[in-house]
């Protein structure tokens, strides 16, 4: 037999037991879709945080109080307290000539209050240098002056969502709010950024980074954000806030120093692993469509007995049977692949209407896959039915026997 004739006869079989094929299609397309829809959300995930870490900046470099690599855990749980970083620590951070810019942080949570309108609010103290270093933008009034971050001033920036709160379609620029027991003038309010890591920049209010740490009663900073000149300067920026900051601690190496390439790529290998994890739970279900292959396909063969046999009356040899059940099983298979293809996709797409913050995306490996393995299945599974039907004795089948 030619293959388009083995093709045809195979196709022929299907359309003849429609309820069987019907239901053979779905159980493979629903494997396939659940594999691509998985995989869809775990690479939306690794998208989403790798935009996510690259809105914090470029070339970006976090300096933490204490030293993880050496304590093997939290510096408290172990009896330790780390030396405190301070604004002179942040300062002494510019005599590199790989940095371009620091930006000293302290984060703390106080009640924002104008009139009698208040609610609580993420405080941020840091200095000019937070805004070019995160990569924000104004949408009104200007950011915090360029002053010395030794000296507490009394003016802040409102994210959009707290000014649209606290003012509604007042005017905010220049008017006095209230930060805990403290009052500052806003000088001026972020442009919506949206939700970053850790922070959610329309809910925050920017202070003189000395002005929270008065307002925190704190001498410690939360952290630094240090801007490297270029990428290629960033192992040499890393190097210098090491040896800086141990001439400033009596030769102690007391912070961690972390990078935004090595950041990324933790988060990227965690999240690649997690969606080949759900992938390959998802293809268990195509195992399940291939058993379900096997089985209808082991009745199949009782069921056409004669058909087999007057194949082998005209002819056909075993071999040939062989090829017409795997063929059939083939064709099945991809048939139900393609469809739990398309299923997967429409799956994705309606996901990434309910959620377009989501970078839904399904990856090319991803597709191969769940092609390959659906039909790979089919024709493993095909394999013992096929292989019982070629060996059928002509006579017996004839009659049914």
């Amino acid at each position: 037999m030619m293959a388009a004739d083995i093709l045809g006869f195979a196709l022929k079989s299907l359309r003849g037991y429609s309820l069987r094929t019907g239901l053979m299609l779905l159980a493979m397309a629903i494997g396939v879709a659940a594999v691509v829809v998985l995989t869809s959300l775990g690479e939306g995930a690794r998208r989403f945080v790798v935009a996510e870490f690259a809105s914090l900046g470029t070339h970006l470099l976090i300096v933490l109080p204490g030293r993880s690599e050496t304590t093997g855990g939290p510096p408290l749980l172990l009896g330790e307290t780390p030396r405190d970083l301070t604004i002179d620590d942040a300062m002494a951070l510019n005599r590199s000539r790989a940095v371009r810019r620091v930006a000293p942080i302290v984060v703390g949570s106080a009640a924002v209050s104008y009139r009698r309108r208040d609610r609580e609010s993420i405080i941020v103290g840091s200095t000019r240098e937070f805004l070019d270093v995160r990569h924000l933008t104004m949408a009104q009034g200007r950011f915090l002056p360029k002053i010395d971050p030794r000296r507490a001033s009394p003016v802040c920036v409102l994210g959009a969502k707290i000014r649209q709160e606290l003012f509604g379609a007042d005017k905010a620029l220049g008017e006095w709010v209230r930060l805990g027991d403290r009052r500052f003038r806003v000088i001026g309010v972020l442009a919506s950024e949206g939700r970053t890591i850790g922070i959610d920049v329309e809910e925050i209010v920017v202070v003189p980074v000395a002005s929270a740490l008065s307002l925190f009663d704190t001498a410690s900073l939360f952290r630094i954000l240090v801007e490297a000149r270029t990428r290629e300067a960033i192992p040499l920026a890393q190097k210098d806030i090491i040896d800086i900051v141990r001439s400033r601690h009596d030769g102690e190496d007391d912070i961690t120093v972390i990078t935004q390439d090595a950041l990324l790529s933790t988060f990227d290998n965690v999240l690649h692993a997690l969606t080949l994890t759900v992938a390959g739970i998802a293809a268990i279900s195509l195992a399940v469509a291939g058993i379900l292959i096997m089985n209808v396909m082991l009745v199949a063969v009782s069921q056409r007995t004669a058909e087999i046999g007057l194949l082998k009356a005209l002819g056909a040899s075993g071999r040939c049977i062989l090829i017409l059940f795997v063929t059939e099983a083939g064709a099945l298979s991809l048939i139900g692949a393609v469809l739990g293809l398309v299923i997967g996709r429409m799956g994705g797409w309606i996901i990434g209407r309910f959620y377009p913050a989501l970078p839904i995306g399904t990856p090319w490996w991803a597709i191969v896959g769940a092609l390959a393995v659906a039909l790979g299945t089919g024709l493993l599974f095909s394999m013992l039915p096929a292989r019982r039907a070629a060996r059928l004795d002509p006579a017996q089948a004839l009659s049914r026997r």
